[in-house]
C-alpha cells in the first residue's frame, strides 16, 4: 500500500501529519504537485511534479495508483475515480470517501458549481480547525493500522 497527496491544494499542517505517518509505518507516501515541494529527507517520501494543466495531477495519481492505496485529497471527483480503481480517499478534514457516500458527496459538488454558475456567492470552506486536523490524524491512523503492513 502507497500513500498518494494531491498536493497542490493540501494544508501543511495535514503534510506535516503524512511525514510522521511514513516515518512511523514505514508507508511510501508520495506528493504530486505541479510545482515543487520541500519535504523532509526521507526513503519514505517522494515528491512526483507534474506540468501545470487542469487535473494533471489528479490524473497521474489516478494512472499510479494501484488498489488498495490510500489518496489524500479535497477534490471529490478525484476521490470518485480513486474509489472506482479499488483504492481509498480520505480528505484532509478526514472524512472517508466511500462508495456508499461518494454519489452524495459528486451530487453536492455538483449543485454548488451550477449555483456559483448562476452567480450565487456560496461561499468557501471553512477555515482548517483544530478538530479538522485532530479528525484527519485519527482516521489516518485508523485507516494505517487496519491497512499498512509494516
Amino acid at each position: 500500500m502507497k500513500i498518494w497527496v494531491d498536493a497542490d491544494a493540501c494544508p501543511v499542517v495535514i503534510k506535516e501529519i503524512l511525514y510522521r505517518a511514513a516515518e512511523r509505518t514505514g508507508v511510501n507516501l508520495t506528493l504530486v504537485a505541479n510545482q515543487p515541494l520541500n519535504t523532509p529527507n526521507s526513503s519514505y517520501i517522494n515528491t512526483l511534479q507534474v506540468p501545470s494543466g487542469f487535473d494533471v495531477a489528479d490524473d497521474e495519481i489516478v494512472k499510479r495508483l494501484d488498489a488498495g492505496d490510500l489518496v489524500i485529497t479535497s477534490d471529490i471527483p478525484l476521490a470518485a475515480e480513486v474509489i472506482e480503481k479499488g483504492g481509498h480517499a480520505l480528505s484532509p478534514r478526514g472524512e472517508l470517501h466511500t462508495t456508499e457516500n461518494i454519489r452524495a458527496r459528486l451530487n453536492m459538488r455538483d449543485f454548488l458549481d451550477t449555483m456559483r454558475a448562476s452567480g450565487v456567492d456560496t461561499g468557501g470552506p471553512p477555515a482548517m480547525s483544530q478538530r479538522d486536523r485532530q479528525d484527519f490524524a485519527n482516521n489516518l491512523d485508523r485507516f494505517l493500522t487496519k491497512h499498512a503492513k509494516t
